[in-house]
């Protein structure tokens, strides 16, 4: 038997992996981010605004030592 996945005709198809698209942080990104982390803005929030996802946020936030919590 042939392992993968399978489809209807019994026939097994390769899966494509999704092309992983990396932009720069541009002057106006980090900008911002910073102004949304001063107003206590979430993570998710910063995220959305700037098209990024959190991981990506936070690991730029941390590179330029912007703190991100919301905690006080």
């Amino acid at each position: 038997m042939i392992q993968g996945r399978s489809t209807k005709t019994g026939v097994t198809m390769a899966r494509t992996k999704k092309k992983i698209v990396r932009r720069e942080w541009t002057k106006e990104d980090v900008r911002q981010m910073k102004t949304m982390a001063k107003a206590k803005a979430g993570v998710t929030k910063i995220a959305k605004s700037l098209k990024r996802t959190p991981g990506a946020t936070q690991v730029m936030a941390a590179k330029l030592g912007v703190s991100l919590s919301t905690r006080i």
